[in-house]
């Protein structure tokens, strides 16, 4: 450990705290222990649902603005058979230049980096301009109710408005700061039961076989243009991911069917718009129905701005390429921050192996991730 960088040895400590959400498992306490040092205030927040109690950090340094905050979260998904893995996954290792452990891509090595490049930007400007923060959860992998969302109403109540968050998911793909996330696509789930009558297969007749009636509504569903997404987005998908029917027998005609859903939609749609053309489809049918929506993530765009343009000017500086903007994968905690007004990019290391048996980033990169934060910070809170 010794011979490693601040950064890894830093990673190292990190992902040897196996904070399976919604657990920290110490994780939070040791950014705390960092950063005092610094000035950093630390204010730890727990909030608790039916799911169980979630611990929340917000540290802060300086009280003028703007206000530039790193976002991240200490909880990781739960390994799988341990078996599997090459190495232990809560006991890291350098192996072949890789860091290898759960939480090495998503998103430690990220956090890792962010204290390292503090610690460097402070030291070396003391004096810089506005405030730094980082809002740091253990519940961006669990269900997300008593996390980041929770830590964001709570700054609003009292008017502590963010400018620029820098979130760590891993967003590279080939090499580190290839990609930066300036979006995400919202998310709308829906659980669908369509009614019928049981009956037996052999007097059809006398029951009402929900599977039939609802297929041609399906199959207009899956079929139907819902947008022709813009420039930033790709076309808003509908994808069906559960059908359950029938009894188990041969011989019963289902009474009902219930059917998962969910649309992955772009800022050219609203999930209330969503909902009204889903129903009217349904209602075309004439299908009798009970439908519940879960909207777990509103789209949010950073199309330019200050944000965009000092990261992308990092990543040329200490990379030399250029990065690309992109929209694509799933959600991530930006969704909550973005409605503030707060400009939101994700940035940080490749994503090819996060939540796989032998997660594992190259060392190297959480170095070079480590040194574009803080050039980052310096063109914002010093560049100026």
């Amino acid at each position: 450990m010794s011979d490693l960088s601040p950064t890894l040895q830093l990673a190292c400590e990190l992902i040897s705290r196996p904070s399976v959400t919604p657990e920290d498992a110490g994780c939070q306490q040791l950014l705390i222990d960092r950063l005092a040092p610094l000035g950093f205030k630390a204010e730890s927040m727990q909030y608790s649902d039916h799911h169980g109690t979630v611990d929340n950090l917000w540290l802060r340094k300086g009280d003028s603005g703007p206000l530039f905050v790193f976002a991240g979260h200490t909880d990781v998904v739960p390994s799988g058979p341990e078996e599997q893995w090459q190495f232990p996954p809560f006991e890291p290792r350098i192996h072949e230049g890789y860091l290898c452990g759960r939480g090495a891509a998503d998103m430690k090595g990220s956090i890792a980096s962010i204290i390292i490049a503090i610690e460097h930007f402070v030291k070396e400007y003391p004096d810089h301009q506005g405030s730094i923060a980082l809002l740091i959860t253990s519940d961006e992998e669990g269900p997300a109710t008593c996390g980041t969302v929770k830590v964001i109403e709570a700054l609003e109540n009292r008017s502590e408005k963010i400018d620029w968050c820098l979130v760590g998911e891993p967003s590279s793909t080939e090499k580190v700061g290839d990609v930066i996330k300036n979006g995400r696509r919202g998310s709308l789930g829906a659980q669908l039961s369509i009614k019928g009558i049981q009956g037996h297969v052999a007097y059809p007749h006398l029951a009402e076989n929900p599977v039939h009636t609802s297929a041609p509504a399906i199959a207009e569903l899956a079929t139907t243009e819902w947008d022709k997404g813009n420039e930033f987005f790709p076309p808003t998908s509908f994808q069906i991911s559960n059908i359950q029917a029938g009894t188990g027998a041969t011989n019963v005609i289902p009474g009902d069917v219930s059917i998962v859903c969910n649309f992955r939609f772009s800022t050219e749609q609203t999930d209330s718009g969503l909902r009204t053309q889903f129903e009217a489809l349904l209602d075309r049918y004439n299908l009798k129905y009970d439908i519940n929506w879960n909207l777990s993530g509103q789209p949010f765009l950073t199309a330019k701005g200050e944000l965009v343009s000092a990261t992308v000017a990092a990543i040329k500086s200490v990379c030399g390429y250029d990065t690309e903007l992109s929209t694509a994968g799933g959600t991530s905690d930006g969704r909550f921050i973005a409605p503030t007004g707060a400009q939101v990019l994700e940035l940080g290391p490749c994503n090819d192996t996060i939540h796989k048996i032998n997660e594992r980033v190259k060392a190297e990169d959480l170095n070079i991730l480590s040194d574009i934060y803080e050039q980052i910070l310096q063109n914002l809170l010093v560049n100026r």
